[in-house]
C-alpha cells in the first residue's frame, strides 16, 4: 500500500553546505572528507539558476558498513557484496513545476564512505508515499536502498519527487512527467554535490526505482536514453513492481479484486485529488467521492498526514468510497480522468538499447504482476532486451525485499547481460 517501514540506525543532522569554492574544515568533518579539497564541478555542471543547480547540501546520516550489514539482514535483504560504510545528504536543487514553471526539489545523494574518487551512479526511485517526512531526504526509513547500493561502491541519486522532503507544494503524484524532471535534475545536482564531497561522477548510470518509483524509473531511462540527461550515460534498467499499465491492468484491477481494498482506496484516492490539479476529473468532490470522505480527502493528502491515519479516515472499499456515478465511469473513463490515465501510460514504450530486468512477485495485491507482464511485452515488441524475474509468492513489499540484492550484485557486475 504504502513505502514500507524500514527501521535503521538514527541519522546524524549536520548544517548546511553552500554550493561554491568554500567548505570549512568543520563542514568537511561533518561529512567525512576531512582534509580534501573539494573538487569543483565539471562542465556539466548546470548554470546559476539552471535546472539542477544545487542550492545546497546538508550531512544527514552516517553508518558503518557492519551497520548496513544489520539493517539488511534485519529486513531479510540479501547483503550483496557490501564493502563500505556509506555518507547521506540531503540535496536540494533548482527544477520545474508540472507546468513548467521554476521550483525547488530536494533529494538524497549516498556515497559510500571509501573506495575510488570516481564513481558510477545508481538512480533509485521510490514508492508511494502522502507524508512528505517520509521521503528519503529527510526519513532514515526510506533509505534503505540507497544504503545497500551506496555500500557496494556507488554513488546514489533518490530524488523525493516534487512536493515531497521538503520541496514546495504538493507533490503531484503519479505525473510521470514532473517525476521524470525532478529525478532528470537531482542527476545533474548530484553530479555538483559530489563534486564539493570531494568525489566525481562518471557518465554511468545505473536505474531503479520500486513501485510509483518502478513506473518512474522506466520512464526516466527512456529520458536519459533519450539524451535528457547530458553527460551520464545509461547502463542498465531494473525497477520492481512498477504500476506500468495504468490505463489497462492497474486500472481494472482495482475493481476486479485484484488489488486488495486498503491499498486500493488508498492508491485511488490520492490518484485523484493530485490529478484533479493537473486534469478537470471533478470540481467539486462530492461528484467523485460518497460523504462523509468527500468532505475530508483532500485535506487528508496535504502532505502532513501519515499514511496510516489516511487509511483509517476512508472507506473500507473502493465501492464505498466513490459515488455510483463515478464508480461506473472507472470502466470507462473519459474527460479528465483518460487523460491522467494516458498521461502515465507510456513508460515502456520505448526500445530499451541496454540491458533491462523487470522484477515482481506473483502475490501482489497493490501492484498485481500483470503491469509487469505488459510492459515486457510492450518493450519486446520494439526489439529490447528484457527479463522478467518472478521473485515468487510474496506481496508487494516482499517483491522488493527480494529483489535488492540480486540488482545490487548485477549492478556491481557492471549488468553486462540481459
Amino acid at each position: 500500500m504504502t513505502q514500507d517501514t524500514r527501521k535503521t540506525a538514527a541519522k546524524q543532522p549536520g548544517r548546511p553546505i553552500r554550493k561554491g569554492p568554500a567548505l570549512t574544515l568543520g563542514a568537511l568533518a561533518l561529512v567525512g572528507v576531512t582534509g580534501v579539497v573539494p573538487g569543483v564541478p565539471g562542465k556539466d555542471a548546470p548554470a546559476p539558476g539552471e535546472r539542477g543547480e544545487v542550492v545546497s547540501v546538508v550531512p544527514v546520516a552516517a553508518h558503518s558498513r557492519a551497520e548496513v550489514a544489520r539493517v539488511l539482514r534485519a529486513q531479510h535483504i540479501g547483503t550483496a557484496p557490501l564493502r563500505y560504510g556509506v555518507l547521506a545528504y540531503r540535496v536540494t536543487y533548482r527544477t520545474v513545476d508540472p507546468h513548467g514553471r521554476p521550483t525547488t526539489a530536494t533529494g538524497l545523494l549516498t556515497l559510500p564512505s571509501g573506495g575510488g574518487h570516481r564513481l558510477g551512479l545508481v538512480s533509485d526511485t521510490h514508492g508511494t508515499m502522502a507524508n512528505r517526512a517520509y521521503a528519503p531526504s529527510v526519513g532514515e526509513d526510506a533509505r534503505t536502498q540507497s544504503y545497500l547500493f551506496a555500500a557496494t561502491g556507488r554513488a546514489v541519486a533518490a530524488p523525493d519527487y516534487l512536493g515531497l522532503g521538503e520541496g514546495p507544494g504538493a507533490h503531484p503524484y503519479m505525473d510521470t512527467r514532473s517525476a521524470v524532471t525532478a529525478s532528470v535534475d537531482m542527476l545533474h545536482a548530484a553530479r555538483t554535490a559530489a563534486g564539493l564531497l570531494g568525489r566525481s561522477l562518471t557518465r554511468d548510470l545505473y536505474v531503479t526505482g520500486f513501485s510509483q518509483g518502478g513506473q518512474v524509473a522506466m520512464a526516466l531511462a527512456k529520458a536519459v536514453q533519450g539524451g535528457d540527461a547530458a553527460g551520464f550515460r545509461l547502463k542498465a534498467v531494473a525497477p520492481v513492481a512498477g504500476p506500468y499499465d495504468i490505463q489497462g491492468t492497474e486500472q481494472r484491477a482495482l475493481t476486479d479484486g485484484r488489488v486488495n481494498d486498503t491499498s486500493g482506496v488508498f492508491y485511488l484516492s490520492y490518484f485523484l485529488v493530485a490529478q484533479n490539479r493537473l486534469h478537470p476529473i471533478y470540481k467539486d468532490p462530492a461528484e467523485v467521492f460518497r460523504q462523509p470522505y468527500a468532505g475530508r480527502v483532500e485535506r487528508l493528502f496535504d502532505g502532513r498526514h501519515k499514511d496510516e491515519d489516511i487509511v483509517r479516515r476512508l472507506a473500507p472499499t473502493v465501492r464505498q468510497l466513490l459515488t455510483d456515478r463515478f464508480y461506473r465511469e472507472l470502466g470507462k473513463p473519459a474527460g479528465g480522468m483518460l487523460e491522467a490515465l494516458r498521461a502515465g501510460g507510456h513508460a515502456c514504450d520505448w526500445k530499451p538499447e541496454v540491458p533491462v530486468r523487470l522484477y515482481a512477485g506473483r502475490n501482489d495485491t497493490d501492484v498485481p504482476i500483470g503491469n509487469t507482464r505488459t510492459c515486457a511485452s510492450t518493450l519486446a515488441q520494439r526489439g529490447a532486451r528484457v527479463r522478467v524475474l518472478d521473485v515468487g509468492p510474496v506481496d508487494h513489499f516482499g517483491s522488493d525485499r527480494a529483489a535488492l540484492a540480486g540488482i545490487a550484485r548485477w549492478f556491481s557486475a557492471g549488468a553486462a547481460e540481459g
